[in-house]
């Protein structure tokens, strides 16, 4: 007995959100969605008689995760095995997955930064150098045509 006769349909349809409202409630744009579809990082969600995409409160938040993992700096293949190891059984298993990437993800930024902060130091040099304009160091960088 359904308190509101009658009502059990719409009530489907209210948990349902189309691809324009999934996209918003997520902040990504409607092409991220669909092209999160192809690259399966997202089901394919059921359509209406009228060929809708109808999506579940689930979709948006594998939406959330993924729009979160990419802020983060994960890749979309890496993404596609972190929502992997998020939908399986085992929420340690998951956890622990999550756990190792984020670890891997921050030992290659913090090499990426030495890299930059080494880069940074060589341009910072090579301006010293430029800055006296008869300095030979800066004249032997010049190209010549």
């Amino acid at each position: 007995m359904t308190p509101y006769p009658g009502t059990g349909h719409s009530l489907a349809l209210v948990e349902s959100l189309t691809i324009g409202q999934l996209a918003h409630e997520a902040g990504v744009h409607v092409e991220t969605v669909r092209y999160y579809e192809r690259r399966g990082l997202l089901r394919q969600p059921p359509r209406t008689p009228a060929g809708y995409r109808q999506y579940a409160a689930a979709d948006l938040r594998r939406l959330q995760f993924i729009a979160r993992a990419k802020q983060l700096g994960f890749t979309l293949s890496e993404v596609a095995q972190l929502a992997g190891a998020h939908d399986s059984d085992d929420s340690d298993d998951s956890a622990d997955a999550v756990l190792e990437a984020a670890r891997a993800k921050l030992r290659a930024l913090d090499e990426r930064q030495k890299e930059l902060d080494a880069t940074r130091m060589r341009l910072a040099r090579l301006i010293d150098v430029c800055a006296d304009p008869a300095s030979e160091d800066c004249r032997a960088l010049r190209v010549r045509g």
